[in-house]
């Protein structure tokens, strides 16, 4: 537990080459301008997966970042879990745009994302995972939100969370933003309601999607075009995890936009 929590506190530490290959790959692509500083290599690794090795050494060089040989012992040290493959690596800040700054009017068919309220970094990562996988375009995150745990997020999301633009906002400025562009708002809600399957649910649009403690606030889903709820299969008295809701609706918005 102790060694869980100091990893939080080392927001900036990521591990594994899944990763570290998306802050590469979101750089070159524009999406991100976070930076990675030290890379710590697993000697044994570096013995054992010379092609990898050796790509990465071109990398370092060419990105302008250390390559640090250690013990496999000390990245343990610093790593939460057993599955860093050999690899922990620093990395600096990342800018997180204000939603006010997004163009959308050269957008086609945007299918953007809020989230709020996830209560775990790592449920987070799991829904940002799914969102990607179904074609999400972005994400917009209140300024309270476990960005602040990158590397937690970036494992749990399988590199997803830095591969995908995103915004900052508070909920009913974002809904007031996206109308602006013609979006259709739908909130994630169980009062006054359309099942998820019944809705029309046709691109663009934004999806909020609420914590599962405090849901969406009042005054957002008072901006909503169309509320929505998952029903169940039976009866059931507990609520879905907001990943879960997410994942379920967000595949659902894929399936009607095929």
């Amino acid at each position: 537990m102790v060694k869980e929590e100091e990893k939080f506190k080392k927001s900036n530490l990521f591990e594994g080459i899944v990763s570290l290959r998306s802050i590469l790959k979101a750089g070159e692509n524009g999406i991100s301008d976070r930076k990675i500083k030290n890379v710590f290599y697993s000697k044994e690794r570096a013995e054992s997966s010379v092609r990898v090795y050796t790509w990465m050494k071109h990398t370092s060089e060419r990105l302008n970042f250390n390559l640090i040989l250690r013990e496999n012992d000390f990245i343990d040290d610093i790593t939460v879990g057993n599955s860093h493959g050999g690899i922990a690596f620093e990395c600096g800040e990342r800018s997180y745009l204000p939603l006010d700054g997004l163009d959308l009017s050269s957008v086609s068919n945007g299918f953007y994302v809020m989230l709020d309220g996830i209560e775990d970094p790592y449920n987070f990562g799991y829904a940002v995972r799914t969102l990607y996988a179904a074609g999400v375009t972005g994400l917009v995150l209140t300024p309270r939100n476990w960005m602040s745990a990158a590397g937690v997020v970036c494992r749990a999301s399988a590199g997803a969370s830095e591969l995908l633009p995103i915004y900052v906002s508070e909920g009913a400025l974002a809904a007031e933003h996206f109308h602006k562009y013609g979006y259709k708002v739908v909130c994630a809600d169980l009062r006054d309601a359309v099942p998820v399957y019944d809705a029309g649910l046709k691109l663009p649009l934004l999806l909020i999607v609420g914590g599962e403690k405090r849901g969406v606030s009042r005054a957002v889903l008072d901006t909503a075009d169309i509320r929505i709820k998952l029903d169940y299969a039976r009866e059931f008295e507990a609520s879905l995890s907001a990943a879960s809701a997410a994942s379920v609706i967000a595949y659902e918005i894929y399936r009607q936009n095929r």
